[in-house]
């Protein structure tokens, strides 16, 4: 089995499994108190900085697995550090964490790769933090939670596309939740941070990936996960999914005492299926 061990446990989120319960358990306790799921969870739009930072945020998307059964969660997030064409699965084997191994859904991560633009691709998966940072909360909330990673190095239309139809067709009559990993602007002055960040909050709340895709091609501050965000928004909505909902938005300033001067925004949404009549 390949195992891709941990990277960023005991710098981005604790080293114990005892204290990354600790640290989620007081994250999601700060939720007012999560409403129940307005129809059928298709997806959440998630943070995926360290977890002091972006898992008061987090929780506020988390909240809502509370009571859910095993099921397999499909992570979608940006390359950071490695460059490679189309999307790259991690198809077999599983995560590990402190808190156990997250194993792969082989199956559906076959039947992903088999799409065009999507390969099996392990390797950039190593050292990358975006689709890790997921699983404090989802192994603590789902312990038998299975994954299938996904990474997007270059967010262009063509990718975002080839990837939202991929998702589309691999997850259609499946039991399987969407998680795009994604942050906001990068160190803007929180003003400034917050005016940018409310564009793309509006994008979300307004179900629209196509404004959310122009954004990104007008500027480069926009998402660090801006592409895969906006695959998921489309297969959600091919897969069902009617509605929006903004949980939480924050920047990495609002932690106590933090700085304001340079910022990374944080949003929290789920997209939902409303109940059929």
């Amino acid at each position: 089995m390949a195992i891709r061990k941990a990277a960023v446990a005991g710098s981005w989120y604790p080293a114990s499994a005892r204290a990354i319960a600790a640290e989620v358990e007081d994250y999601l306790a700060a939720v007012p108190q999560a409403p129940p799921r307005p129809g059928r969870l298709v997806a959440l739009i998630s943070p995926h900085a360290g977890l002091i930072y972006s898992g008061p945020v987090a929780a506020y998307g988390y909240a809502l697995l509370r009571g859910m059964p095993a099921s397999t969660a499909v992570l979608v997030g940006p390359s950071h550090r490695v460059p490679f064409a189309g999307s790259a699965v991690y198809a077999r084997g599983g995560f590990q964490t402190p808190l156990g191994l997250a194993e792969v859904d082989e199956e559906l991560a076959g039947t992903l790769c088999g799409r065009p633009g999507v390969s099996e691709m392990p390797d950039p998966h190593g050292g990358e933090h975006s689709l890790e940072m997921q699983l404090p909360f989802l192994q603590h909330l789902i312990p038998r939670v299975r994954i299938v990673p996904v990474l997007m190095a270059y967010a262009t239309r063509e990718n975002v596309d080839l990837l939202a139809e991929a998702l589309t067709s691999a997850l259609a009559g499946r039991d399987a939740l969407l998680v795009a990993s994604t942050d906001l602007s990068h160190y803007q002055p929180a003003p400034v941070a917050n005016r940018l960040d409310a564009q793309v909050v509006g994008d979300i709340e307004r179900f629209d990936p196509e404004s959310f895709m122009d954004r990104l091609e007008a500027s480069d501050n926009v998402a660090c996960g801006g592409g895969p965000t906006v695959a998921v928004m489309k297969a959600a909505r091919a897969l069902g999914a009617d509605r929006a909902t903004v949980l939480r938005y924050a920047d990495s300033g609002d932690v106590a005492e933090g700085d304001k001067a340079r910022v990374v925004g944080y949003v929290s949404a789920a997209l939902t299926a409303s109940p059929q009549p």
